[in-house]
Protein backbone atom coordinates (compact mmCIF):
# COMPACT_ATOMS: atom_id res chain seq x y z
CA UNK A 1 0.00 0.00 0.00
CA UNK A 2 1.10 3.56 -0.49
CA UNK A 3 -0.97 6.56 0.70
CA UNK A 4 -3.70 4.38 1.38
CA UNK A 5 -3.97 3.46 -2.43
CA UNK A 6 -2.68 -0.60 -3.32
CA UNK A 7 0.60 -0.61 -5.00
CA UNK A 8 -0.54 -2.10 -8.11
CA UNK A 9 -2.22 1.68 -8.59
CA UNK A 10 1.55 2.58 -9.19
CA UNK A 11 1.94 0.88 -12.23
CA UNK A 12 1.22 2.29 -14.99
CA UNK A 13 -1.69 1.14 -17.23
CA UNK A 14 -0.63 -0.12 -20.78
CA UNK A 15 -3.02 2.39 -22.41
CA UNK A 16 -1.47 5.06 -20.52
CA UNK A 17 1.62 4.26 -21.21
CA UNK A 18 0.57 4.13 -25.60
CA UNK A 19 -1.08 7.76 -24.87
CA UNK A 20 2.00 9.25 -23.26
CA UNK A 21 4.36 7.63 -26.12
CA UNK A 22 1.92 9.43 -28.58
CA UNK A 23 2.41 12.71 -26.91
CA UNK A 24 6.10 12.19 -26.87
CA UNK A 25 6.18 11.78 -30.50
CA UNK A 26 4.15 14.40 -30.93
CA UNK A 27 6.15 17.01 -28.99
CA UNK A 28 9.05 16.53 -31.57
CA UNK A 29 6.46 17.25 -34.41
CA UNK A 30 6.18 13.35 -35.86
CA UNK A 31 2.92 12.69 -37.48
CA UNK A 32 1.45 9.50 -35.70
CA UNK A 33 0.02 6.79 -38.94
CA UNK A 34 -0.73 4.19 -36.29
CA UNK A 35 0.21 2.61 -32.93
CA UNK A 36 -0.33 -0.62 -31.01
CA UNK A 37 0.13 -2.51 -27.53
CA UNK A 38 2.02 -5.58 -27.85
CA UNK A 39 1.71 -8.35 -25.04
CA UNK A 40 5.08 -9.90 -24.78
CA UNK A 41 5.71 -13.57 -22.96
CA UNK A 42 9.47 -13.14 -24.01
CA UNK A 43 12.05 -10.50 -24.71
CA UNK A 44 13.90 -12.11 -27.38
CA UNK A 45 17.64 -10.68 -27.09
CA UNK A 46 17.87 -9.99 -30.78
CA UNK A 47 14.92 -8.43 -31.22
CA UNK A 48 13.12 -7.87 -28.56
CA UNK A 49 9.89 -8.56 -29.96
CA UNK A 50 8.74 -11.99 -31.31
CA UNK A 51 9.60 -12.77 -35.25
CA UNK A 52 5.54 -13.11 -35.83
CA UNK A 53 5.26 -9.40 -34.13
CA UNK A 54 8.36 -8.22 -36.28
CA UNK A 55 7.13 -9.21 -39.67
CA UNK A 56 3.34 -7.91 -38.52
CA UNK A 57 4.87 -4.25 -38.24
CA UNK A 58 7.14 -4.57 -40.69
CA UNK A 59 3.92 -5.19 -43.11
CA UNK A 60 2.43 -1.52 -41.54
CA UNK A 61 5.71 0.04 -42.01
CA UNK A 62 5.75 -0.53 -45.72
CA UNK A 63 1.71 -0.43 -45.88
CA UNK A 64 2.33 3.86 -43.85
CA UNK A 65 5.69 4.34 -45.81
CA UNK A 66 6.56 5.02 -42.49
CA UNK A 67 9.97 6.40 -41.82
CA UNK A 68 10.60 6.19 -38.37
CA UNK A 69 8.82 3.46 -35.53
CA UNK A 70 9.01 4.52 -31.91
CA UNK A 71 9.45 1.69 -29.46
CA UNK A 72 8.36 2.48 -25.91
CA UNK A 73 10.97 0.76 -24.32
CA UNK A 74 14.85 0.82 -23.77
CA UNK A 75 16.03 -1.44 -26.91
CA UNK A 76 19.91 -2.66 -26.28
CA UNK A 77 22.20 -0.89 -29.77
CA UNK A 78 21.96 -4.95 -30.94
CA UNK A 79 17.86 -5.33 -30.80
CA UNK A 80 17.87 -1.66 -32.16
CA UNK A 81 19.80 -2.47 -35.30
CA UNK A 82 18.67 -5.68 -36.25
CA UNK A 83 14.07 -3.41 -36.15
CA UNK A 84 15.63 -1.12 -38.03
CA UNK A 85 17.09 -4.13 -40.47
CA UNK A 86 13.90 -5.64 -40.37
CA UNK A 87 11.83 -2.84 -40.77
CA UNK A 88 13.36 -0.59 -42.97
CA UNK A 89 13.08 2.62 -41.09
CA UNK A 90 14.70 4.23 -38.30
CA UNK A 91 13.85 2.75 -34.98
CA UNK A 92 13.88 5.17 -31.78
CA UNK A 93 13.56 3.53 -28.15
CA UNK A 94 12.11 5.54 -24.92
CA UNK A 95 15.03 6.81 -24.24
CA UNK A 96 16.33 8.01 -27.83
CA UNK A 97 12.80 9.65 -28.13
CA UNK A 98 13.01 11.74 -24.66
CA UNK A 99 16.90 12.76 -25.88
CA UNK A 100 15.37 14.01 -29.14
CA UNK A 101 13.09 15.91 -27.17
CA UNK A 102 15.01 17.69 -24.87
CA UNK A 103 17.49 18.55 -27.54
CA UNK A 104 15.09 20.24 -29.52
CA UNK A 105 13.77 21.77 -26.60
CA UNK A 106 16.82 23.30 -24.54
CA UNK A 107 17.38 27.09 -25.71
CA UNK A 108 19.96 28.31 -23.13
CA UNK A 109 23.69 27.27 -23.26
CA UNK A 110 23.49 25.52 -20.34
CA UNK A 111 20.61 22.72 -21.05
CA UNK A 112 22.16 22.36 -24.33
CA UNK A 113 25.51 21.39 -23.01
CA UNK A 114 23.31 18.70 -20.65
CA UNK A 115 21.56 17.40 -23.19
CA UNK A 116 24.47 17.10 -25.98
CA UNK A 117 26.18 15.23 -22.47
CA UNK A 118 23.24 13.01 -22.55
CA UNK A 119 22.82 12.37 -25.78
CA UNK A 120 26.65 11.44 -26.57
CA UNK A 121 26.72 8.96 -23.46
CA UNK A 122 23.53 7.10 -25.06
CA UNK A 123 25.44 7.26 -28.48
CA UNK A 124 28.77 5.69 -27.08
CA UNK A 125 26.52 2.60 -25.88
CA UNK A 126 25.02 2.70 -30.09
CA UNK A 127 28.85 2.60 -31.42
CA UNK A 128 28.62 -1.41 -32.67
CA UNK A 129 30.21 -3.12 -35.41
CA UNK A 130 27.44 -3.53 -37.95
CA UNK A 131 27.68 -0.99 -40.22
CA UNK A 132 29.95 -0.53 -43.40
CA UNK A 133 31.65 2.39 -42.36
CA UNK A 134 32.99 1.16 -39.22
CA UNK A 135 35.36 -1.67 -41.18
CA UNK A 136 38.75 -1.19 -40.61
CA UNK A 137 40.73 1.59 -42.64
CA UNK A 138 44.13 0.71 -43.27
CA UNK A 139 47.10 3.14 -42.95
CA UNK A 140 50.76 3.65 -43.41
CA UNK A 141 52.85 3.02 -46.17
CA UNK A 142 54.24 -0.34 -48.16
CA UNK A 143 54.80 -3.34 -46.22
CA UNK A 144 54.69 -0.91 -42.87
CA UNK A 145 51.07 -0.14 -43.24
CA UNK A 146 49.26 -2.40 -40.96
CA UNK A 147 46.06 -1.94 -40.01
CA UNK A 148 45.07 1.31 -38.62
CA UNK A 149 42.34 2.54 -36.25
CA UNK A 150 39.05 1.43 -37.47
CA UNK A 151 36.04 3.65 -37.83
CA UNK A 152 34.78 2.60 -34.53
CA UNK A 153 37.92 3.41 -32.56
CA UNK A 154 37.83 6.79 -33.91
CA UNK A 155 34.14 7.24 -33.31
CA UNK A 156 34.53 6.45 -29.50
CA UNK A 157 37.32 8.40 -28.88
CA UNK A 158 36.05 11.48 -30.78
CA UNK A 159 32.91 11.12 -28.60
CA UNK A 160 34.83 10.23 -25.24
CA UNK A 161 36.92 13.38 -25.79
CA UNK A 162 33.68 15.31 -26.40
CA UNK A 163 32.31 14.08 -23.08
CA UNK A 164 35.25 14.98 -21.22
CA UNK A 165 35.15 18.66 -22.33
CA UNK A 166 31.45 19.08 -21.74
CA UNK A 167 31.76 17.71 -18.18
CA UNK A 168 34.44 20.11 -17.91
CA UNK A 169 32.27 23.14 -18.89
CA UNK A 170 29.31 21.63 -17.13
CA UNK A 171 31.92 21.40 -13.90
CA UNK A 172 32.52 25.40 -14.53
CA UNK A 173 28.49 25.59 -14.57
CA UNK A 174 27.70 23.85 -11.32
CA UNK A 175 30.26 26.23 -9.56
CA UNK A 176 28.93 29.21 -11.35
CA UNK A 177 25.09 27.49 -9.99
CA UNK A 178 26.73 27.67 -6.25
CA UNK A 179 28.12 30.76 -6.61
CA UNK A 180 24.91 32.41 -7.51
CA UNK A 181 23.34 29.93 -4.11
CA UNK A 182 25.91 31.55 -2.24
CA UNK A 183 25.02 34.97 -3.17
CA UNK A 184 21.41 34.68 -2.34
CA UNK A 185 22.25 32.84 0.53
CA UNK A 186 23.77 36.32 2.00
CA UNK A 187 20.33 37.85 0.84
CA UNK A 188 17.49 36.01 3.45
CA UNK A 189 15.35 34.94 0.34
CA UNK A 190 13.89 31.45 0.75
CA UNK A 191 14.25 29.47 -2.19
CA UNK A 192 10.80 27.21 -3.14
CA UNK A 193 11.80 24.81 -5.96
CA UNK A 194 8.71 23.34 -8.11
CA UNK A 195 9.17 19.79 -9.17
CA UNK A 196 6.93 17.38 -10.24
CA UNK A 197 5.85 14.91 -13.71
CA UNK A 198 6.12 16.50 -17.04
CA UNK A 199 2.62 18.51 -17.87
CA UNK A 200 1.72 17.95 -14.20
CA UNK A 201 0.88 22.44 -14.23
CA UNK A 202 4.08 23.82 -13.11
CA UNK A 203 4.81 26.42 -15.41
CA UNK A 204 1.09 27.52 -14.93
CA UNK A 205 0.97 27.09 -11.42
CA UNK A 206 5.14 29.44 -11.91
CA UNK A 207 3.16 31.85 -13.63
CA UNK A 208 0.40 32.09 -11.19
CA UNK A 209 2.53 32.87 -8.83
CA UNK A 210 4.51 35.08 -9.99
CA UNK A 211 2.78 36.67 -12.38
CA UNK A 212 5.30 35.67 -15.06
CA UNK A 213 5.17 34.87 -18.70
CA UNK A 214 7.03 31.67 -18.77
CA UNK A 215 6.23 29.15 -21.69
CA UNK A 216 2.98 27.03 -20.33
CA UNK A 217 1.46 24.54 -22.64
CA UNK A 218 -0.34 21.22 -22.82
CA UNK A 219 2.64 19.41 -23.90
CA UNK A 220 5.45 17.15 -22.32
CA UNK A 221 8.44 19.21 -21.70
CA UNK A 222 6.99 22.25 -22.35
CA UNK A 223 9.66 23.83 -21.05
CA UNK A 224 13.30 22.96 -20.00
CA UNK A 225 15.55 25.58 -19.07
CA UNK A 226 15.15 26.60 -14.63
CA UNK A 227 13.49 29.90 -14.56
CA UNK A 228 13.66 31.58 -11.61
CA UNK A 229 11.83 34.58 -9.94
CA UNK A 230 11.14 36.49 -7.14
CA UNK A 231 7.57 36.24 -5.06
CA UNK A 232 6.37 38.40 -2.39
CA UNK A 233 4.11 36.21 0.17
CA UNK A 234 0.72 37.70 1.87
CA UNK A 235 3.01 38.50 5.18
CA UNK A 236 5.44 40.01 3.05
CA UNK A 237 8.44 37.65 3.20
CA UNK A 238 10.12 37.12 0.26
CA UNK A 239 10.82 33.83 -1.51
CA UNK A 240 12.45 32.70 -5.19
CA UNK A 241 10.41 30.54 -7.03
CA UNK A 242 12.16 28.04 -8.99
CA UNK A 243 10.65 26.07 -11.87
CA UNK A 244 12.28 23.26 -12.84
CA UNK A 245 12.70 20.43 -16.01
CA UNK A 246 9.42 18.16 -15.70
CA UNK A 247 10.41 14.36 -14.94
CA UNK A 248 8.65 11.29 -16.64
CA UNK A 249 8.88 7.62 -16.64
CA UNK A 250 12.22 5.95 -17.06
CA UNK A 251 13.76 9.48 -17.26
CA UNK A 252 17.14 8.07 -18.71
CA UNK A 253 19.78 8.12 -16.21
CA UNK A 254 22.27 9.90 -18.32
CA UNK A 255 19.82 13.05 -18.45
CA UNK A 256 19.19 12.96 -14.71
CA UNK A 257 23.43 13.09 -14.32
CA UNK A 258 23.22 15.57 -17.08
CA UNK A 259 20.84 17.71 -15.33
CA UNK A 260 22.39 17.52 -12.24
CA UNK A 261 24.14 21.39 -11.89
CA UNK A 262 20.11 22.16 -12.64
CA UNK A 263 18.58 19.87 -9.90
CA UNK A 264 20.55 20.76 -7.49
CA UNK A 265 18.26 24.05 -7.23
CA UNK A 266 15.78 21.23 -5.76
CA UNK A 267 18.34 19.68 -3.44
CA UNK A 268 19.11 22.94 -2.49
CA UNK A 269 15.69 24.55 -1.98
CA UNK A 270 14.26 25.09 1.28
CA UNK A 271 10.95 24.33 0.92
CA UNK A 272 10.23 21.79 -2.73
CA UNK A 273 6.64 21.64 -3.86
CA UNK A 274 5.72 18.73 -5.79
CA UNK A 275 3.13 19.32 -8.37
CA UNK A 276 0.49 16.70 -9.11
CA UNK A 277 -2.14 16.52 -12.30
CA UNK A 278 -4.92 15.17 -10.18
CA UNK A 279 -7.12 14.83 -12.87
CA UNK A 280 -5.02 12.30 -14.15
CA UNK A 281 -5.84 9.14 -14.42
CA UNK A 282 -2.33 7.67 -13.34
CA UNK A 283 -1.49 11.00 -10.83
CA UNK A 284 -0.46 7.53 -8.60
CA UNK A 285 2.11 6.34 -11.02
CA UNK A 286 3.46 9.54 -11.82
CA UNK A 287 4.10 10.91 -8.17
CA UNK A 288 5.71 7.53 -7.73
CA UNK A 289 8.32 8.07 -10.80
CA UNK A 290 8.66 12.00 -9.24
CA UNK A 291 9.72 9.87 -5.71
CA UNK A 292 12.10 8.15 -7.51
CA UNK A 293 14.21 10.60 -9.35
CA UNK A 294 13.82 12.72 -6.19
CA UNK A 295 15.25 9.27 -3.96
CA UNK A 296 18.05 9.40 -6.59
CA UNK A 297 18.88 13.41 -5.71
CA UNK A 298 19.26 12.06 -2.05
CA UNK A 299 16.21 13.51 -0.95
CA UNK A 300 14.43 10.91 1.43
CA UNK A 301 10.62 11.54 0.23
CA UNK A 302 9.12 9.96 3.64
CA UNK A 303 10.53 12.08 6.03
CA UNK A 304 12.00 15.06 4.28
CA UNK A 305 10.48 18.03 6.07
CA UNK A 306 10.63 20.88 3.22
CA UNK A 307 8.45 18.50 1.07
CA UNK A 308 4.70 19.82 0.30
CA UNK A 309 2.85 17.93 -2.24
CA UNK A 310 0.56 20.24 -4.50
CA UNK A 311 -2.47 18.84 -5.75
CA UNK A 312 -2.97 20.63 -9.68
CA UNK A 313 -5.84 21.00 -12.00
CA UNK A 314 -9.11 20.18 -9.29
CA UNK A 315 -10.35 22.21 -11.91
CA UNK A 316 -11.10 19.27 -14.20
CA UNK A 317 -12.97 17.26 -11.27
CA UNK A 318 -16.95 16.93 -11.51
CA UNK A 319 -18.30 17.22 -8.01
CA UNK A 320 -17.60 13.81 -7.04
CA UNK A 321 -13.82 13.76 -7.84
CA UNK A 322 -13.30 16.63 -6.02
CA UNK A 323 -15.23 15.64 -3.08
CA UNK A 324 -13.13 11.91 -3.06
CA UNK A 325 -9.50 14.16 -4.26
CA UNK A 326 -10.21 15.76 -0.65
CA UNK A 327 -11.25 12.50 1.23
CA UNK A 328 -7.84 11.24 0.20
CA UNK A 329 -5.69 14.69 1.18
CA UNK A 330 -7.77 14.49 4.90
CA UNK A 331 -6.88 10.99 5.62
CA UNK A 332 -2.97 11.95 5.17
CA UNK A 333 -1.30 12.98 8.51
CA UNK A 334 -0.80 16.73 8.87
CA UNK A 335 2.53 17.16 8.35
CA UNK A 336 1.92 15.71 5.13
CA UNK A 337 -1.12 17.25 4.35
CA UNK A 338 -1.21 17.98 0.50
CA UNK A 339 -2.54 21.32 -0.77
CA UNK A 340 -5.53 21.14 -3.55
CA UNK A 341 -4.75 24.34 -6.45
CA UNK A 342 -5.96 24.57 -9.83
CA UNK A 343 -2.90 27.20 -11.31
CA UNK A 344 -5.68 27.60 -14.20
CA UNK A 345 -8.31 29.66 -12.31
CA UNK A 346 -6.10 30.31 -9.19
CA UNK A 347 -7.96 28.49 -6.70
CA UNK A 348 -5.94 27.34 -3.90
CA UNK A 349 -3.39 29.66 -4.34
CA UNK A 350 -3.91 31.61 -0.76
CA UNK A 351 -3.67 28.37 0.94
CA UNK A 352 -0.61 27.19 -0.59
CA UNK A 353 0.97 30.41 -0.10
CA UNK A 354 -0.18 29.78 3.35
CA UNK A 355 1.82 26.19 3.58
CA UNK A 356 4.78 27.79 1.69
CA UNK A 357 4.73 30.39 5.04
CA UNK A 358 3.87 27.76 7.38
CA UNK A 359 6.80 25.44 6.28
CA UNK A 360 9.21 28.57 6.27
CA UNK A 361 8.15 29.44 9.65
CA UNK A 362 8.20 26.09 11.36
CA UNK A 363 12.48 25.55 11.42
CA UNK A 364 12.94 29.83 11.89
CA UNK A 365 13.68 31.50 15.04
CA UNK A 366 11.83 34.45 16.14
CA UNK A 367 13.78 37.54 17.78
CA UNK A 368 12.90 40.17 19.74
CA UNK A 369 15.51 43.23 19.31
CA UNK A 370 15.17 46.72 20.14
CA UNK A 371 17.04 49.24 18.04
CA UNK A 372 18.19 52.54 18.29
CA UNK A 373 15.92 54.66 15.91
CA UNK A 374 19.24 56.60 14.76
CA UNK A 375 20.53 53.56 13.64
CA UNK A 376 18.99 53.33 9.65
CA UNK A 377 21.83 50.90 8.99
CA UNK A 378 20.94 48.55 11.73
CA UNK A 379 17.32 48.63 10.90
CA UNK A 380 18.49 48.03 6.60
CA UNK A 381 20.71 45.46 7.80
CA UNK A 382 17.37 43.23 9.54
CA UNK A 383 15.28 44.08 6.59
CA UNK A 384 18.03 42.37 4.31
CA UNK A 385 19.08 39.56 6.21
CA UNK A 386 16.24 38.29 8.42
CA UNK A 387 12.00 38.50 7.90
CA UNK A 388 10.95 41.18 10.03
CA UNK A 389 7.64 40.45 11.28
CA UNK A 390 6.88 43.63 13.33
CA UNK A 391 8.17 46.63 14.38
CA UNK A 392 6.79 49.84 16.39
CA UNK A 393 8.16 52.20 18.96
CA UNK A 394 8.48 51.14 22.41
CA UNK A 395 7.69 53.02 25.90
CA UNK A 396 11.28 54.41 26.26
CA UNK A 397 11.40 55.53 22.82
CA UNK A 398 13.59 52.55 21.15
CA UNK A 399 12.60 50.51 18.02
CA UNK A 400 10.80 47.18 19.14
CA UNK A 401 11.49 44.98 15.99
CA UNK A 402 10.32 40.96 15.60
CA UNK A 403 12.24 39.48 13.17
CA UNK A 404 12.33 35.48 11.81
CA UNK A 405 15.69 34.50 10.97
CA UNK A 406 17.52 30.98 9.66
CA UNK A 407 18.60 29.19 12.47
CA UNK A 408 22.52 29.17 10.58
CA UNK A 409 22.06 33.31 11.00
CA UNK A 410 20.95 33.38 15.05
CA UNK A 411 24.40 33.87 16.57
CA UNK A 412 25.05 36.81 13.57
CA UNK A 413 22.23 38.77 15.05
CA UNK A 414 22.63 38.24 18.00
CA UNK A 415 26.34 39.23 18.14
CA UNK A 416 25.28 42.58 16.04
CA UNK A 417 21.91 43.52 18.75
CA UNK A 418 23.46 42.55 21.69
CA UNK A 419 20.18 43.15 23.97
Amino acid sequence: MRDGVPRGETERAPAARLEEAIGLARAIELAVVDVGIVMLGDIRPATYLGKGKVDEIAGLVKTHEAGIVVVDCALSPVQQRNLEKAWGAKVLDRTGLILEIFGRRARTKEGALQVELAHLTYQRSRLVRSWTHLERQRGGFGFLGGPGESQLETDRRLIEERIIRLEAELEKVKKRRQLHRDSRARVPYPIAALVGYTNAGKSTLFNRMTRADVTAADMLFATLDPTLRAVALPSGLKIILSDTVGFISDLPTMLVAAFRATLEEVIEADVILHVRDVSHDDTEAQSHDVDEVLRALGIEIESDPRLIEVWNKIDRLDADGRERIRNLADRRPAERHPVLVSALSGEGIEALNAAIEARLGKHRVVLDLVVDPADGAGVSWLHRHTEVMAKAMDDEGGLAMKVRVDPSKVDAVRAKFRQ
